[in-house]
């Protein structure tokens, strides 16, 4: 990492589990950063991380030549760049010629409608959400996964390299959300299955971290047996070993799945599993664990 001040002034806006480290991480690679969040206790973070907190987030995008959001929905980036009425958003007080990179995870056609309302205002922008959860926004090792303009990618990629290692370009505007949607809807279905194969096994009197390291190199083999196993102790830095805290709530899961079931009737695309997984966590949101981490939705199937 560099110790060198770099002259580009980054504004970030969101500043949550994810936000906040990537941030961070911007300040460590030299970047000067100037951020705002709705909750103090991510700004005081923040703060402590080197990183200089701005009063709102109009103050924050003052003399930005690029201005990154980490926010949780469609609505709260439609409402921050566009504003309640369409007309009087961020998008109107950021400087022309500035970069905008939403990393939020939102509907395609939300990053579209964002993107052709910045792109009239002279701004150039692209959607980029990540992939690598809580533990690769800290480690600086996130996935890319890009919308929009070639030039605009490569005008954004020494930033998005300076909180991540792997970068994508799918495409035009929304692209990145279509393929990002699509990730995690696999992620989605294979917590679910995982979670519902290590119960079965348990059952039958398997021990759980025998199961799971059979599986880890066997056909079965997946992210969530390997690093974000959903039963308890199997994995002491997983989240499932921790009472669920931390990582990707369930309640985000169901947020995306359902993102992915919308567009797959937009195209009229068949996506079943992800029907029956987006029910899972609503009903895992009902069980009063919406909150936690998306792997507690094995605890539908058992007691432990």
């Amino acid at each position: 990492m560099s110790n060198a001040t770099i002259a580009e002034r980054i504004a970030f806006i969101g500043l949550g589990h994810m936000g906040g480290p990537m941030a961070a991480n911007l300040v460590k690679n030299g970047y000067a950063v100037a951020a705002f969040d709705l909750s103090e206790p991510a700004l005081v973070a923040a703060r402590a991380a080197g990183v200089t907190v701005a009063p709102s987030a109009a103050a924050a995008v003052e003399g930005a030549s690029v201005v990154i959001s980490m926010l949780p929905a469609s609505k709260h980036v439609e409402a921050l760049f566009l504003g309640e009425d369409g007309l009087g958003g961020l998008l109107a007080r950021i400087a022309a010629g500035a970069l905008v990179i939403d990393c939020s995870t939102i509907a395609p056609a939300s990053a579209q409608r964002v993107a052709q309302t910045a792109q009239a205002r002279g701004l150039a922008m692209i959607d980029a959400p990540v992939s690598g959860g809580t533990a690769g926004a800290a480690a600086g090792t996130l996935t890319f996964i890009v919308g929009g303009e070639a030039a605009a990618l490569e005008r954004a990629r020494p930033v998005l390299a300076a909180m991540g290692k792997n970068i994508f370009h799918m495409g035009a505007s929304g692209a990145g959300q279509v393929a990002k949607l699509c990730n995690n809807m696999a992620l989605g279905v294979i917590m679910a299955v995982t979670g519902e194969a290590l119960a079965l096994g348990v059952s039958h009197g398997l021990d759980p971290q025998a199961l799971s390291a059979m599986m880890a190199v066997s056909t079965g083999r997946s992210w969530a047996t390997e690093v974000c196993n959903p039963w308890p102790g199997v994995k002491p830095e997983a989240p499932a070993s921790r009472g669920y805290t931390g990582g990707f709530g369930s309640d985000l899961m169901l947020k995306d799945l359902g993102l992915a079931v919308e567009a797959a009737l937009q195209v009229g695309a068949a996506v079943p599993l992800g029907e029956l997984a987006r029910n899972l966590y609503a009903l895992n949101g009902r069980a009063g664990r919406g909150g936690l981490d998306f792997s507690s939705v094995q605890q539908l199937l058992t007691k432990s």
